[in-house]
């Protein structure tokens, strides 16, 4: 069956308690085209990470939150590292 232009395939890597609290590092998600991370973060019940200061990165690059992400693209969720 042909893929349709209203939505696009993406691989989340999570990373910390973000993994944890999925079940798991790695998953793949079908998303509306046109979405950013930010978006994608808070359909997955992720949107309070933001606020705790999440970085993400696409194909291993650091990027904006509200960056749109594209087909096949792999988003880290890099949540920050405390300690002392």
């Amino acid at each position: 069956m042909a893929k349709d232009n209203t939505t696009v395939s993406i691989g989340i890597i999570a990373f910390g308690p973000i993994a944890e609290r999925l079940g798991g590092r790695k998953h793949t998600l079908e998303v509306p085209t046109g979405s950013t991370v930010r978006e994608i973060v808070e359909s997955m019940n992720l949107g309070e990470w933001i606020s705790f200061g999440l970085s993400v990165a696409i194909d291993g690059n650091r990027c904006a939150i509200d960056t749109v992400v594209e087909n096949g693209a792999e988003v880290a969720l890099l949540p920050p590292v405390s300690g002392g």
